[in-house]
This record gives structure tokens, sequence and C-alpha cells, in this order.
């Protein structure tokens, strides 16, 4: 199977702030993909993935955070550990079926796409969450 390649990048997607321009986040998702993409030579595979999270992020958000998400005044500090950890690895596992998808672009191998989707999933879920807790601000 090779290497674990964790795909730490994920984190920006879920440090990224919450009220900013929707269409900076979407150009920043491009470019940091863009980046990613120039140097491993994959063909816009992480760029066509971040952009497409980056995308679908608010309703992920609205999906871990209930309501609470929609009002100005939401933070992650008021949000449960679990809660932070479900949007992580939502991000994470969306994240990685459509890069795999592309990556392989067959439906045929749909056992592969999920072990390696389980596989690297575990890997990046669990390095994000250590750079997170690393990282994050006390909130309690």
């Amino acid at each position: 199977m090779g290497v674990i390649n964790p795909m730490i990048y994920i984190i920006f997607l879920y440090w990224y702030p919450l009220r900013e321009n929707i269409a900076v986040f979407l150009l920043v998702s491009f470019l940091l993909g863009f980046t990613i993409d120039f140097f491993s030579d994959t063909m816009a595979i992480h760029s066509a993935a971040i952009v497409t999270v980056a995308f679908a992020r608010p309703v992920l958000m609205r999906f871990c955070f209930g309501a609470n998400f929609e009002f100005q005044g939401f933070t992650f500090k008021n949000t449960t550990r679990v809660q932070r950890m479900t949007f992580l690895g939502l991000l994470t596992v969306f994240h990685h079926l459509i890069f795999f998808s592309l990556e392989l672009l067959s439906f045929s191998h749909f056992l592969l796409i999920l072990k390696k989707v389980f596989m690297t999933g575990i890997a990046t879920f669990l390095i994000c969450l250590l750079l997170s807790s690393l990282f994050a601000k006390e909130t309690e």
C-alpha cells in the first residue's frame, strides 16, 4: 500500500475564521491546493478536493454545531469537544473521499477508495487533532 501520507493541510479548513468573506476563503483554499499540487505533481486533485470541502464547510458546520452556527457571536469556545472532533472528522472524510475518488477515477475500485480513505483518514485526523490541541487557546 505504501506510506500513509496524512494530509494535515485540512487543519486550514478547520482553523479558518468563521465570518470572513467566502470568496476570499475559496481563493485561498484554491491557492493552497494549487501549491500542494504544483510541488507534488498531482494535477489539480488537491485543489479540487480542498475547494469542494471549503465550499461545503458551512453545511458541515451547520450539521455539527446546529443553529448556534448562524449567530454572530458563535465561536469554537462555545462548542463541546465532541462537536469540534466531529467537525474535523467530517472535513477529513469528505476531503479524502473526493481526493481518492479523483485519484482513481473509477467506481470499480470502490473498496480501494474506502481503504485509502480509512487508513489515511485516521492518520490525518489524529495528527490534526494533536495539532489543534497543541496550538488551541485554553478554553476551560
